[in-house]
């Protein structure tokens, strides 16, 4: 699923790329699941025709959602599921497979969108319409887009007894932070996935605080990780190169970066968790 610093990554390039261009016309294919990926919309004109004719102005993200403003006044929210990305290509290019969603750009260009397990979502909305987004609200501070002081994050540490994997995860807490970052975050911060959250030191929040920083930019200036399945992509196609640099995550059984301790697995919920059993404490 991408996280954090992939939906960033596609938000920069697409703030590079699209903005000022205009939408010549926008389609819903008529793949199998193309309505479910514009499913807050009862037809496919209630999607397309808000669409038609806008010029994008602004590509804002919070958490994993990505903003399109348009002209008009108009919101393209997107959330890219598991597998969700958008592609920009030659408006004659092939069209691969899963691919939902077409805006026709001016310039020859398509803005597309592309999900094989189609669990991503789009949809337009005004500018007013958006304050009453629930998911928006629901989501916790931005650690890229928000300050995050260490007094706020202290604080919310010390009042939960939280496992910290779980923790890092919970949107509403910080938004962003998945599987293969969270495992990430705990290996460089020396502190295990199953620590209950009020029983960190001091020292332990300073090195979890910097440590989520640390990753989450190292990774923006990698373009992100692919992981085995390669479903990340940026917006010219390319995957990104910080699956190389992983400590932990899908490592299991490859030696430690730092100790040459063993990497294990471990099941957390419905998902795997990634760590070194000498280093996090």
């Amino acid at each position: 699923m991408p996280e954090l610093p992939e939906v960033e990554i596609v938000r920069r390039d697409l703030e590079r790329e699209v903005v000022g261009k205009k939408i010549r016309a926008a389609e819903v294919r008529s793949t199998r699941n193309a309505m479910r990926i514009v499913r807050r919309h009862a037809r496919r004109k209630e999607f397309e025709e808000p669409l038609s004719g806008a010029r994008f102005t602004e590509v804002a993200r919070r958490g994993k959602y990505l903003m399109l403003r348009l002209t008009g006044g108009r919101v393209l929210v997107a959330h890219l599921g598991m597998s969700g990305r958008f592609l920009l290509v030659k408006t004659t290019a092939d069209i691969e497979n899963h691919t939902h969603v077409v805006l026709h750009l001016t310039g020859g260009l398509d803005l597309r969108y592309v999900d094989p397990r189609a669990f991503g979502m789009l949809f337009v909305v005004t500018e007013e319409e958006l304050a009453d987004v629930k998911e928006l609200h629901r989501l916790g501070l931005d650690p890229l887009e928000q300050p995050l002081t260490w007094r706020y994050f202290s604080e919310t540490l010390a009042q939960r007894r939280t496992k910290m994997k779980s923790l890092l995860m919970d949107q509403r807490f910080i938004c962003g932070i998945g599987n293969i970052y969270s495992d990430e975050i705990l290996f460089v911060s020396g502190i295990r996935h199953d620590r209950p959250s009020d029983t960190l030191s001091d020292q332990e929040v300073r090195r979890l605080y910097r440590a989520i920083q640390e990753v989450l930019q190292e990774a923006i200036r990698e373009r992100g990780t692919s992981a085995d399945d390669e479903q990340y992509r940026d917006l010219f196609g390319m995957v990104g190169g910080y699956q190389k640099l992983l400590r932990v995550y899908q490592r299991e059984g490859g030696a430690c970066r730092r100790c040459r301790t063993a990497i294990e697995r471990a099941r957390w919920g419905n998902r795997s968790t990634f760590f070194c059993p000498q280093c996090q404490v």
